[in-house]
């Protein structure tokens, strides 16, 4: 009997995915569907989703897509992502000046993407020179804070760019923060029932939001239906090609 758990164990498709609120839609339709049964699931943070991902530890990661260049084989496998079309309000630069005024910045330890963009916005978009730093405790003018760590928090600085917003201002184009990605090719078969669980959990959020608790100073209402934006189209493909060409380039 163990041998047959093992072997079933063994056979699972294992993903990484990011544990943040904004992949909760997701995971609310992996686990109320059959393909939850195929899978082996961790919940990570973004730059745990990549390394895994990277080093085979798991076969498909929702992963931040400045890590995707890193990925053997890498090949995007969902018609979901995590996206935005402008302003998505949990990726910032929070600023204690004037983003004219911005010298140094500190980044965020969870995620390269949201850094890169940062890089990108800041040089491409702002046109300002300024030093970065990983040194948690260093004391900077700006700093690079993602996910539900920024959750109501816009009023703690005098200043707040939405690096969502920012981008489409610079390009005119959406943005993908995070996508499926697998390192090994994965049957067509397990990929159409992993869609449909992704477009399902998505069709469950009203319910989702009647299970989170309300948070103060933040609308988690509006962030999962409508600052996010999940499905993979075509302007965000572009999008993801422009970033990496300028990420590519810093």
């Amino acid at each position: 009997m163990e041998d047959v758990k093992c072997k079933m164990k063994l056979n699972k498709i294992k993903i990484s995915a990011v544990a943040y609120t904004n992949t909760k839609p997701f995971i609310y339709g992996i686990e109320r569907s059959k393909v939850l049964n195929q899978i082996d699931l961790s919940l990570d943070i973004p730059s745990d989703c990549a390394a895994k991902l990277i080093a085979n530890q798991v076969d498909i990661g929702l992963i931040p897509v400045a890590a995707i260049p890193f990925v053997p084989n890498a090949n995007i496998v969902a018609d979901y992502c995590i996206g935005s079309v402008g302003a998505v309000n949990s990726v910032f630069i929070f600023s204690n000046v004037p983003v004219a005024e911005i010298k140094t910045v500190k980044l965020d330890p969870q995620s390269r993407t949201s850094n890169q963009l940062a890089q990108v916005l800041l040089k491409l978009h702002f046109k300002v020179a300024v030093s970065f730093t990983s040194d948690q405790e260093a004391d900077t003018d700006a700093l690079v804070l993602i996910g539900d760590r920024t959750f109501g928090r816009k009023n703690e600085f005098a200043y707040a760019y939405d690096m969502g917003e920012e981008w489409m201002k610079f390009t005119g184009l959406p943005f993908v923060y995070a996508a499926w990605v697998a390192n090994k090719e994965i049957s067509s078969a397990f990929i159409s029932k992993f869609n449909e669980a992704l477009k399902f959990g998505l069709s469950l959020r009203s319910e989702l939001l009647a299970e989170l608790p309300s948070l103060p100073n933040f609308d988690l209402e509006d962030y999962l239906l409508h600052k996010l934006d999940f499905e993979f189209t075509t302007e965000k493909r572009k999008a993801l090609d422009l970033f990496l060409s300028y990420i590519k380039a810093l």
